[in-house]
């Protein structure tokens, strides 16, 4: 078992980790960037902002300085917004030391490169092992210890095994995949299709129209990671239909949450501020638009949102023309 684990990022699903962890009485770090953040949680003894109510664990200590955070973990955890995840690898790369073993647990990809976490992983750390945490996991629920499955996915076997080891408990329980590639695109393609739902709810749709959005939807994001050289029985699994599954059905969902306003005529812009928390589906959005393009892959749902979001189109057209699109057997 790990000396110390340090996580990056004090976010909800970062908190939940940590609150997992530090309960099997692992030394467990936890340190912000947000420094106004971090003293709440010092004086509380919990997360006000994200995770009310659920008190830390003795195991886990909150630091006020990243570098004394880092220093004498055997694992690192980045739970840090995708679309930060360079700057934060960036940042931390001085305190890294030989041995450590490197995770993110964050869903998405960057915009402008249109690189996957593991991409920059490989470019700013790629002496450290590098793991991907992924699949359907609300921290609301984690931190409950509510059942809960996970993948743990790695091009390194050991290191997969080790965080599967480090994170697997009595009511969290995680399986290991080498389809980093799948993973990661599971992960973060899942949220546009999240805002779709909660379009579709924000409309007054029913279950028919959410179904379909949804297994038309895994449809897209398997014909963009078969293209991406992923593996097709990877969105399958948990990282895949099971994540998509969690996200676009519960109100847990940041993604659906702003969808569902959205939907209701909010702007795109309103719909975040109010959703409190950053939504990677909006990010993500822009960047699988993009890929789309790159690899010459049809992505009728993903291109209508982008269109709803950036473009202002009115949802209701947008469903009017994937409806309407000319007939087609379903593969």
């Amino acid at each position: 078992m790990e000396n110390k684990v340090t996580v990056l990022g004090g976010g909800s699903w970062g908190t939940a980790i940590a609150i997992s962890l530090s309960s099997k009485g692992i030394s467990t770090g936890l340190w912000d960037i947000d420094q106004a953040h971090v003293e709440s949680m010092i004086n509380s003894r919990e997360n006000k902002k994200f995770l009310p109510g659920t008190l830390f664990p003795e195991a886990l200590t909150i630091y006020r300085n990243e570098e004394e955070a880092i220093a004498g973990a055997d694992v690192v955890i980045f739970a840090v917004p995708a679309q930060f995840f360079r700057s934060a690898a960036t940042a931390a790369k001085p305190f890294l030391k030989k041995g450590m073993t490197i995770v993110n647990v964050a869903k998405g990809i960057e915009q402008g490169s249109l690189m996957r976490l593991s991409e920059i992983g490989k470019e700013i750390i790629p002496e450290y092992p590098y793991v991907v945490v992924s699949g359907p996991s609300h921290a609301e629920e984690v931190c409950l210890g509510m059942p809960t499955t996970l993948v743990s996915s790695s091009n390194d076997e050991e290191a997969a095994k080790k965080i599967q080891n480090l994170f697997m408990t009595d009511v969290l329980r995680v399986y290991t995949n080498s389809d980093v590639c799948g993973v990661e695109l599971g992960g973060a393609l899942k949220n546009i299709i999240a805002l779709g739902a909660g379009i579709s709810d924000g409309l007054g749709f029913g279950d028919n129209a959410k179904a379909a959005l949804m297994t038309r939807g895994l449809a897209e994001i398997e014909r963009l990671g078969l293209a991406a050289g992923a593996r097709s029985e990877t969105f399958a699994g948990l990282s895949g239909i099971g994540d998509l599954i969690v996200t676009c059905t519960s109100m847990h969902s940041r993604n659906r949450r702003c969808g569902i306003m959205i939907g209701e005529g909010i702007d795109t812009q309103t719909a975040i501020k109010n959703v409190g928390m950053v939504v990677e589906g909006i990010f993500t959005c822009k960047a699988a638009y993009e890929l789309a393009k790159k690899y010459d892959v049809e992505m009728p749902i993903v291109n209508g949102i982008y269109a709803i979001i950036n473009d202002g189109m009115d949802p209701k057209e947008v469903v009017r023309k994937l409806m309407t699109r000319k007939r087609k057997s379903e593969k």
